[in-house]
């Protein structure tokens, strides 16, 4: 084996070592660099290998070029690194919350700036506002563009019990971060990124928008729609793949412990947070209390240290909690209920194709028996004249 690897160095070179078996070579593939030539077995592919190698073609290239690989191997590694390139060709910023007061209502807008090397667009960066109305918009277009697709969650839209705390900061900042998500959630979509309702949105000015939305289905259209979605609810489907019953079994016991879990999460934070504010009291209470006591203010005055050790420790775990653990439990609470309506719509389609399978079976039906029909008064009527002339003859 030895004898043979030594007779065609080209296949030695291609696994990335020098000729003399010294250290790899620099100009070499970055992975197949760390390959030795003794792990890999080329008993079987020893002649392909050797045949690759004397290929006039790739002799006449630098046979250590990283943009000409010399063994299949390289070559793989090659196409690998090709795929993971990254391609992202759309950013999307979602800032500046901005507060609008109007004689009917009051709403935040948010500034989308987008910047794209994207030919279909006619710029290369653009800025537009908008409100949550026009998110939930973007939402329904895509969910009935593409009714089987998982369309990215949007956060809640709180409404009367929310009212005063819909407009502090820290909710507008959250819904901020979540709207920014959405959108860059739907831009590294394979099929999303590409849909028109899409790209009018992050470009089109707002009287744009509102004058392209007027352009969709009207209320006829969205009420059929509605009934025909109410009539397949109610007939229910017949005929549904195991698969999707397994999948949606599995959907509705996830939603139900994962809606627990965001229940237990909220329930312990708020506990957390009402333990936080009463233990807050104790330490000045104790500071205070250390001053009428001489004998008692070293220890009044450690217990207060320690009071304010462990709210910083409280408000370091509620920070945590805030941050890391709810918004993740809570957006797989969204995500659950996205994969239901996902289920439904793919219920719906079904339910419309077996109804539409039905007529046609029984259209079919009646054709086939008006077309027996037909040849049947045929046969009768060529018939006809056969059975007078048979008695004539008599």
């Amino acid at each position: 084996m030895e004898g043979e690897r030594l007779a065609s160095g080209s296949s030695e070179l291609a696994v990335g070592e020098s000729p003399r078996g010294g250290a790899p070579i620099p100009g070499g593939s970055g992975s197949c660099s760390l390959l030795q030539a003794d792990v890999l077995d080329l008993d079987e592919d020893e002649d392909d290998l050797e045949v690759f190698s004397k290929d006039a073609s790739l002799m006449d290239m630098n046979s250590f070029s990283p943009m000409m690989p010399t063994s299949p191997l390289s070559m793989i590694n090659q196409v690998k690194f090709e795929d993971e390139q990254d391609l992202k060709d759309l950013f999307i910023t979602v800032d500046a919350p901005e507060s609008h007061v109007t004689t009917i209502e009051t709403f935040i807008t948010y500034r989308i700036i987008t910047k794209t090397s994207r030919g279909e667009f006619d710029s290369s960066e653009f800025e537009v506002r908008r409100r949550y109305q026009d998110f939930l918009w973007l939402k329904g277009r895509l969910e009935e563009a593409h009714p089987t697709l998982i369309i990215p969650p949007l956060p809640e839209k709180f409404i009367v019990k929310g009212m005063v705390e819909r407009f502090n900061d820290d909710f507008i900042e959250t819904r901020r971060k979540a709207l920014h998500k959405f959108l860059n959630r739907i831009a590294d979509h394979p099929t999303l990124t590409f849909n028109e309702d899409f790209k009018v949105f992050l470009t089109a000015q707002a009287w744009e928008l509102s004058s392209y939305k007027k352009q969709g289905p009207g209320l006829l259209s969205r009420m059929g729609q509605t009934v025909r979605a109410v009539a397949s609810s109610m007939r229910g489907v017949r005929n549904r793949p195991d698969e999707f019953t397994e999948m949606n079994n599995f959907i509705e016991t996830f939603s139900q412990k994962i809606n627990l879990i965001d229940k237990i999460s909220q329930r312990i934070y708020k506990e957390e947070r009402d333990y936080l504010d009463e233990m807050k009291e104790y330490g000045p209470i104790h500071t205070v209390w250390s001053a009428s006591e001489e004998d008692l203010v070293d220890t009044l005055k450690g217990i207060a240290s320690c009071i304010d050790q462990c709210c910083k420790a409280t408000e370091k775990r509620m920070s945590g909690l805030s941050e890391v653990l709810l918004p993740v439990v809570h957006e797989y609470v969204l995500y659950s209920e996205m994969l239901m309506g996902v289920m439904k719509r793919r219920d719906q389609i079904q339910t419309e194709l077996d109804s539409k399978v039905e007529a046609l079976t029984y259209r079919k039906a009646d054709a086939d028996l008006c077309l027996a029909t037909w040849e049947s008064f045929l046969t009768s009527q060529t018939d006809l004249p056969l059975e007078e002339d048979s008695e004539d003859k008599i």
